[in-house]
């Protein structure tokens, strides 16, 4: 199921990404296939030329897929580059950097410096109060959270966060341009970890416990919630495709905010320290080598 689309939902013209990597790629590719011209910044010309390839293969993925366009047009509406200041054209710009709080705060300070007072700054944190970044910026206004799941292609959800500096006025502009991307938005409080990463967070740390404990082996454990509450995918195949290293800096922001129900267990830290990050490494709770 999705957000309901009416003709009055459309993208901003010229959408600006910071980051191209799996979470930044897909926010690249979902806004070219909605409609906007989009800009992805990387931090070299290395990351940014795989940032390229990248989108363009999920492009044609697409298409291949059934999806009614000119994967050349589509092509032609990318640009990568390595400073802020190609942003400066663009209506709004989407953070997807690691989850560091200094290292979003300085990275949206550069954003913001780029673009007219009256384009929208997002960040697609899935963790970090966002008050803690818009008492940093200039025109917190502007500012609100668009948290899209991964994979991005495939996800049907994007979490809406509103922080209170946010104007009123935003978070409906947000939701149409949400449901012009053909997901279902959905709108919380600003607050650690918001609703999703709160909820999820919670059940893997609780899976990996159980992996921990031997009570049963990872693909039993995801079978359990995905035969006996309707998962579409189990919480420890959810942690390799999302990444551990991933799982383990949200659950660390959530432990530092919330309290000890959300201290990792040993296991993951230990995963992690191996390089055993999930998908994107080859090993996890699973084998992806080659997949």
């Amino acid at each position: 199921m999705t957000g309901t689309r009416t003709p009055s939902d459309t993208v901003p013209s010229r959408v600006g990404v910071l980051g191209g990597g799996r979470m930044g790629g897909g926010i690249a590719h979902a806004f070219l296939l909605a409609g906007a011209y989009v800009v992805v910044v990387e931090r070299d010309v290395a990351m940014a030329e795989a940032a390229r390839e990248r989108i363009e293969a999920s492009i044609d993925a697409s298409i291949a897929r059934g999806f009614d366009g000119n994967a050349a047009m589509l092509k032609q509406s990318l640009t990568v580059a390595t400073y802020a200041g190609a942003f400066g054209a663009c209506r709004l710009v989407v953070e997807a950097v690691p989850e560091i709080l200094d290292l979003k705060i300085e990275a949206l300070g550069e954003i913001e410096r780029q673009l007219p007072g009256d384009a929208i700054i997002a960040s697609n944190t899935s963790s970090i109060p966002l008050e803690q970044i818009a008492a940093a910026l200039d025109r917190p206004g502007q500012f609100i959270g668009l948290h899209f799941f991964n994979p991005v292609p495939a996800s049907t959800l994007i979490e809406i966060v509103v922080q209170e500096q946010t104007d009123p006025a935003l978070p409906e502009i947000a939701r149409s341009w949400v449901r012009a991307l053909g997901k279902t938005p959905i709108t919380v409080k600003d607050s650690p970890g918001f609703a999703s990463s709160r909820l999820g967070v919670a059940i893997a740390l609780e899976a990996i416990r159980m992996v921990e404990e031997g009570v049963a082996t990872p693909a039993d454990i995801d079978l359990a919630m995905e035969l006996g509450y309707k998962h579409p995918t189990g919480p420890l195949k959810t942690t390799d495709i999302v990444g551990l290293d991933v799982r383990l800096g949200i659950a660390e922001q959530l432990e530092r905010d919330l309290g000890p129900r959300f201290a990792p267990p040993q296991l993951l830290r230990d995963m992690v320290a191996e390089g055993r990050l999930g998908r994107k490494s080859g090993q996890g709770f699973y084998d992806w080598t080659g997949k």
